[in-house]
């Protein structure tokens, strides 16, 4: 058996975030980028490599080993099954993953069915912080964690041209805050403090023109009794001169310490009981997208494919994220607390 010493990536999508992708993808030891589909195909043509408006037609020609789905929900249960009628075996696959839970399970049967992986790609838990305050957690350097919060304030949300500059189908979606942004954090939660047991959402819309929840608090119930927050409103700033850097700030306190996220990517530890904080990662000084967390969640599966290293978030792992985004808005809506089924 040949052992592959590089992956052909096919890219489809070339909207606004596509460009961390693309970007990435071309300084990738290991990845080929080789082709990109839109229907539109001028974009396809910007990226700079072979472009089609079809992607069977892509996937026929090109043959790659991977494709990078980059579409909004509503385009990508279509494009998967494209992409498995073609015989591809690795996929990732952009969040929110599908359109409902039961479209996500669906596909996911698919792909399991002819042996293909399908990766979300989920890269808030790539980002350089989380993953250091991980580390430090692991370490015992806060002791037991007991409280955690994040406080999303990214400031983009105010007034009638909210999101039109970027994103302009945020305006339109029913379901804004939990399904497009606080998604990021029930699955870095996961990775951070284990899966739930339960959640309780208090969830509103501020800004008039937009379909969708823009604002709101969800409560976690984590193992060994740590209760998790996360304090959004997109209508809000945090002291950062990057907005979107990290999104907000994190505060995780233990019995023996606490761990402070700033708006600059640093992250600083008190010990319990001290006045003064060491800092445990500089500021970041990458000028893109979240740390590289494209670049680094783009690279953990590269190496899964040429090394075997496990992957993170797998289609059917990320099942769970979805499960508990469905009780969030279960509870907002009935106004209480839903304990979750273990998984």
């Amino acid at each position: 058996m040949t052992i592959k010493q590089e992956i052909r990536v096919a890219c489809v999508g070339a909207g606004y975030f596509s460009k961390f992708h693309y970007e990435s993808w071309s300084r990738m030891p290991g990845a080929v980028p080789v082709a990109a589909c839109n229907r539109d195909i001028s974009k396809a043509n910007a990226t700079g490599l072979s472009a089609y408006d079809d992607l069977s037609e892509m996937l026929r020609t090109e043959k790659p080993d991977l494709v990078d789905i980059i579409l909004p929900p509503i385009a990508q249960a279509d494009a998967i099954r494209t992409a498995l009628r073609s015989g591809i075996k690795w996929l990732i696959c952009q969040k929110p993953f599908c359109q409902s839970l039961e479209e996500a399970e669906a596909v996911v049967a698919e792909a399991e069915a002819i042996g293909t992986t399908i990766i979300v790609h989920e890269n808030f838990r790539f980002q350089p912080w989380y993953r250091t305050i991980r580390n430090a957690m692991s370490e015992g350097r806060i002791g037991t964690p007991q409280q955690a919060t994040f406080r999303l304030r990214p400031g983009d949300g105010q007034g009638p041209r909210a999101y039109l500059d970027r994103q302009p189908y945020f305006q339109e979606m029913p379901r804004f805050l939990v399904h497009e942004t606080a998604v990021h954090w029930i699955d870095t939660f996961r990775f951070l403090f284990d899966a739930p047991s339960a959640v309780y959402a208090d969830l509103r819309r501020v800004n008039p023109v937009i379909s969708g929840e823009d604002a709101g608090y969800i409560l976690f119930d984590h193992p060994n009794g740590l209760k998790a927050l996360f304090d959004g409103n997109r209508c809000l700033d945090h002291s950062a001169e990057n907005l979107r850097q990290t999104m907000g700030e994190a505060l995780i306190e233990g019995t023996e310490g606490s761990l402070v996220l700033n708006g600059d990517g640093s992250v600083e530890l008190r010990p319990f009981g001290k006045q003064t904080s060491q800092q445990v990662l500089p500021p970041s000084t990458h000028d893109g997208f979240g740390g590289d967390c494209v670049h680094a969640l783009q690279s953990h599966v590269i190496s899964g494919l040429l090394k075997g290293t496990p992957l993170e978030n797998t289609a059917r792992d990320y099942l769970d994220v979805i499960r508990i985004e469905e009780a969030i808005y279960r509870s907002a809506a009935e106004g209480r607390k839903i304990n979750l089924e273990t998984p």
